[in-house]
């Protein structure tokens, strides 16, 4: 692909966009950083503080340990983390600082100030209001869609900044629409790697090092380790236990930030740390390395942008598609071979439902991720699904925008019934 070619651009935007830090779950962060917003607009410490958030939102923070706040759990506990300590500049890695006392006055604030919490149902899947006021002020941030997408700002009845919102269109974004796997194929072969470099380099270095935290510690249900004490050693199962130990560590409390792939990052997680282990386990050299997970992330981009940020629909499993293509570009694979693994990964694990960030999703990562190395392996064996099995149709982007639609779409009801689940305390 030639530089002056648009998707060329867009491409490694694109890559700029998705792969950014984050410090914990990224919906509790989004939560920090829309109240450390909040709270710089109001100019104060408030005294009360409510919050509106769709049940994705609800979803997705009930169950995840915030980082730095001393292993608090919930909507409350994120939102004071914001409040007390939050840095609004540093985005996703807004409670990436604080101090022992901090945390001890975010426990303070929790035990002391009303925080009320709101389902909400205004057409978004991601929905994030907080209000905090202090007397007869107050200040409201609203976020919509993506986790760093302020469109309202307000204080004390005027408004300071607003962003028309149309549907769930992702404005302010590159245009994911000119993602496809031919051009993603193309992209990852022919782009000049010091383009994306920055990028990559650091998705390796902090996603690796929170994945060798995993194996170090002693987080949440300890897949990784319970897969290298239960399979062994070889490339396929540290292949998996890499990427579900950054996971373990990631859902239960640690404080190592992690590159995300499309707002998550247990999916960034997946769609690297798997590759980066084969990529040392076959010696593959750096410019290999790099053109597998340029291909690895863009896939699971593609697949993700007919889902949306946030579904029933489990993330990891796109994910583990695109790192079982990642593995089979490294193996030495043709676009035949990239396209079959992602198809024969879907037609494996698409039933996997997200009932919310917890310990379990390093389980269902280990899943997607066996189900990409063994869509490879069966296509390398002269074995594939077909056009008519299930959800899987003639060509990859044409399965992929059947997962989008299955995602999206199809898995609504679903996820209404897993939130209500949570809500009610039955789970």
């Amino acid at each position: 692909m030639e530089k002056t070619d648009k998707r060329y651009g867009a491409y490694v935007q694109i890559l700029k966009e998705e792969l950014i830090p984050a410090m914990g779950c990224t919906e509790p962060i989004a939560l920090a950083y829309a109240a450390a917003k909040a709270r710089e607009v109001l100019g104060t410490l408030p005294d009360k503080v409510s919050i509106e958030a769709s049940g994705s939102i609800i979803k997705n923070v009930k169950s995840v340990i915030v980082p730095n706040t001393d292993h608090l759990k919930g909507i409350p506990a994120a939102a004071a983390a914001g409040i007390v300590a939050g840095r609004a500049e540093k985005e996703l890695e807004v409670i990436s600082e604080v101090t022992k006392e901090q945390i001890e006055e975010i426990k303070e604030f929790l035990a002391t100030k009303p925080i009320s919490v709101k389902h909400v149902d205004n057409g978004f899947t991601f929905e994030i209001g907080i209000r905090v006021s202090k007397g007869a002020d107050y200040a409201k941030i609203r976020i919509l869609n993506y986790h760093t997408n302020i469109v309202l700002a307000e204080k004390n009845g005027k408004v300071l900044f607003e962003k028309v919102v149309q549907g769930e269109e992702e404005t302010g974004l590159t245009d994911r629409s000119l993602l496809d796997m031919e051009h993603i194929w193309e992209f990852a072969n022919t782009v000049d790697i010091e383009d994306v470099r920055e990028v990559i380099e650091r998705q390796i270095r902090y996603n690796s090092a929170i994945a060798a935290e995993g194996f170090r510690g002693d987080y949440g249900a300890n897949i990784g380790s319970v897969l290298l004490d239960m399979e062994g050693n070889n490339v396929r199962t540290r292949a998996k236990a890499r990427a579900a130990a950054g996971s373990d560590a990631r859902m239960n409390g640690c404080e190592l930030p992690v590159v995300i792939n499309s707002g998550s990052g247990n999916q960034g997680m997946t769609c690297s740390l798997p590759v980066i282990e084969y990529a040392e386990e076959l010696n593959s050299g750096e410019d290999k390395l790099y053109r597998a997970l340029v291909l690895s992330n863009l896939i699971a981009i593609h697949q993700k942008t007919g889902i949306g940020r946030l579904s029933a629909y489990c993330g990891a499993v796109c994910a583990g598609a695109a790192a079982g293509a990642g593995i089979a570009y490294l193996c030495g694979g043709d676009y035949d071979d990239i396209t079959h693994t992602v198809v024969n990964a879907l037609a494996i694990v698409s039933g996997i439902v997200c009932d919310g960030a917890k310990a379990s999703c390093a389980a269902k990562i280990a899943a997607a991720v066996d189900a990409g190395i063994l869509g490879y392996n069966m296509y390398k064996r002269g074995q594939q699904f077909y056009a008519g099995d299930g959800i899987v149709t003639q060509g990859a982007d044409a399965t992929i925008r059947n997962v989008g639609r299955l995602g999206k779409d199809g898995m609504k009801e679903t996820n209404e019934e897993i939130i209500n689940i949570m809500i009610d305390g039955l789970c």
